[in-house]
């Protein structure tokens, strides 16, 4: 009786979980792909215009190939087959290149440039969809009155000041606030949808995806170049899987079925059947599904939608950005923790003063959706075909399977996604280059300081002394009572390196400046495994190397917070005691100097001595009490 009981307050709790957590994937991981309806099939009927009106097939055709385009590449791809390619639990193209270094054992330059081409794409978009989403419907307060139409850009970065402001609340706030609105927004668009169907029944024929192909093999050059446009339909798909760690898979597998999918395939079925009876709609054929009275809070909702998929891309990018550093491809960023009780809703204030000063340039130099929507879909398109390649590696490293059943799996979305690819490429003149360009720029970075810390390292471990030869050496002198031995003194110290068999240079300098070495000596490295998370009971491993001599080795996974201060309190249980009011942590400084003829060349040498300056202190990335800092410093030629 007892355990009956028990078990329902557990299984209400797992409920109200569940769907606290579906609710809040519908508010920010659908966000995006959510408001895509807005330009989607406007920008698709562009091309096919004839003074007014489009032909009944070229409408059934489009609306099929946007129907199947979201049962192939989201439903097929993301809900059911990528959502399952998770490092832990963990989602994104540096997961997923985690996942693959750690399965295959070895480093792969192939799939590291493929991790960085992804992830650079994946940037850009997180820039580009907040402008285009926010612009897109404020611009349909335009069919309210004309007046607003000088209003619009204005209005679109007061909005994103908003947006930008609040990141720093935490994702579990703002989906908590936004999840009921987008669950709103899903039932007014499959309503605009419904009532509309009815206006040409024969828009039903738009789910055979007979007509999808039709309409590839028949529309000719202009069928490819609007393929473009079509593509704007799974706009989001990406943040989708980046999003995984906030919410889980379930979730989002639920939410897509039951709610997304339908409503989204029911409105463009409605924007077709109505340009089918009412051709003088091609201009704006989602806003004017709705009657006149409906108009403005349609909009107003619109609007409230577009922050929301301004939400998914950036939470993306926020959740990118953490694993990015934790893996060695970004310098130490500052990250904050939002949530007591979920790790994976995080604020990365320097992603977020990058991306807000980047969707205000894109907002006033292209300043309208139509221009915008030209730029778009490179970075999305890009991003897609990187993480079908990676999933290739992942069907064979992961789950076993042959090379060729690998390829026949992958095969059509690859094909599908390539031509997608083209299509965008040909919009590189008219603004397409706009992501390229940012992708880049993120890319060269991240390969900078990539390159650059490695080469330092080398350089660094040249004239390291291996660790056991000075050991041996300062107890010996302090045991022989040496004029040259360094006086001993109570404490511990604790000295941070990442060589753990060699000594650290703060060490020397301590000796050779202060001539001090206390009771206890802890040589200290934190490494970061390729999973997401380390549990306590494999957090802390110590090795007594002397009397006074202790390594320490603290274990984080990509996506824990390395607490060095926290994780020290696990040493207890290995029967060493740290009285953190009593132990020194001595850091090295490095200033990096530029010098010609070494291992890096000129611009990259200056870009990553930037990136050094603009990482944060490693005091305060470690979480070490400042008041018990050292710092001890030291020039290094580049």
């Amino acid at each position: 009786m007892t355990a009956s009981h028990t078990a329902a307050p557990e299984a209400t709790s797992d409920t109200r979980k569940f769907l606290v957590l579906l609710l809040g994937c519908i508010g920010v991981v659908y966000g995006d792909i959510g408001t895509s309806p807005l330009y989607a099939f406007r920008e698709a009927l562009r091309p096919f215009a004839r003074n007014g009106a489009v032909h009944h097939d070229e409408v059934i055709g489009m609306i099929s190939l946007m129907v199947w385009t979201l049962t192939i590449l989201v439903t097929f791809k993301y809900v059911l087959f990528l959502l399952r390619a998770d490092n832990d639990g963990e989602g994104g193209t540096l997961s997923l290149l985690a996942l693959l270094f750690k399965k295959t054992g070895s480093y792969m330059p192939v799939l590291f440039f493929a991790g960085l081409i992804g992830s650079a794409l994946f940037i850009g978009d997180a820039m580009i969809t907040p402008a285009l989403s926010v612009m897109s419907a404020l611009e349909g307060l335009k069919l309210v009155t004309p007046a607003f139409s000088d209003y619009v850009l204005p209005m679109s970065a007061a909005i994103m000041v908003g947006v930008f402001a609040i990141q720093s609340k935490g994702t579990a706030a703002v989906s908590n606030f936004f999840g009921p609105i987008t669950v709103l927004w899903f039932i007014v668009m499959a309503w605009g949808g419904i009532i509309h169907i009815s206006d040409d029944w024969t828009i039903l024929e738009a789910l055979n995806p007979i007509n999808a192909l039709w309409f590839i093999t028949h529309a000719g050059t202009v069928g490819f170049i609007i393929l473009g446009a079509v593509f704007l339909t799974v706009t989001g798909a990406e943040a989708l899987y980046a999003d995984l760690g906030h919410f889980g898979r379930k979730p989002i597998q639920t939410a897509w079925f039951i709610l997304v999918f339908p409503a989204l395939a029911l409105n463009y079925l409605g924007q077709g059947a109505l340009v089918l009876t009412h051709p003088e709609t091609i201009s704006n054929p989602f806003y004017l599904l709705y009657p006149e009275w409906a108009l403005l809070p349609v909009v107003i909702l619109a609007t409230m939608a577009t922050i929301i998929a301004s939400q998914a891309v950036i939470t993306g990018a926020f959740s990118l950005a953490r694993q990015a550093v934790h893996l060695g491809f970004l310098p130490r960023l500052a990250i904050k923790f939002t949530s007591e009780t979920n790790t994976g809703q995080i604020y990365v204030p320097a992603v977020n003063a990058i991306l807000f000063i980047g969707v205000i340039i894109l907002i006033f130099s292209f300043g309208d959706s139509e221009s915008l929507a030209t730029a778009y879909g490179i970075s999305v398109t890009g991003a897609m075909v990187v993480t079908t390649l990676m999933s290739f590696q992942f069907l064979r490293s992961v789950r076993g399977y042959s090379a060729f059943t690998a390829a026949l799996f992958l095969l059509p979305l690859l094909i599908i996604e390539a031509v997608f690819l083209a299509a965008n490429l040909l919009k590189i003149h008219d603004g397409g280059w706009v992501p390229v360009v940012l992708a880049l720029a993120i890319m060269m970075i991240m390969w900078t300081w990539t390159k650059g810390s490695k080469y330092l390292k080398e350089k660094t471990a040249r004239n390291d002394i291996p660790l056991a030869t000075f050991i041996k050496s300062v107890e010996s002198s302090i045991d022989r009572e040496s004029d040259h031995a360094p006086v001993t003194v109570p404490g511990t110290a604790v000295f941070l390196t990442s060589v753990p068999d060699r000594t650290p240079g703060v060490l020397l300098h301590n000796i050779k400046h202060n001539h001090v070495l206390h009771d206890q000596n802890v040589i200290l490295t934190v490494w970061t495994q390729d999973k997401p998370y380390v549990p306590d009971s494999e957090r802390v491993e110590m090795t007594r190397l002397s009397k006074r001599f202790i390594r320490l080795d603290i274990t984080f996974g990509f996506m824990d917070e390395p607490n060095v201060t926290k994780a020290l309190t696990l040493c207890k249980k290995k029967g060493f005691k740290f009285e953190i009011m009593q132990t020194s942590f001595y850091l090295g400084r490095r200033n990096l100097i530029s010098t010609p003829n070494t291992g890096l060349a000129g611009w990259q040498e200056h870009l990553y001595i930037g990136l050094a300056d603009f990482s944060i202190d490693p005091s305060a990335y470690f979480k070490l009490p400042p008041n018990r800092v050292v710092e001890l410093g030291e020039q290094v030629a580049i």
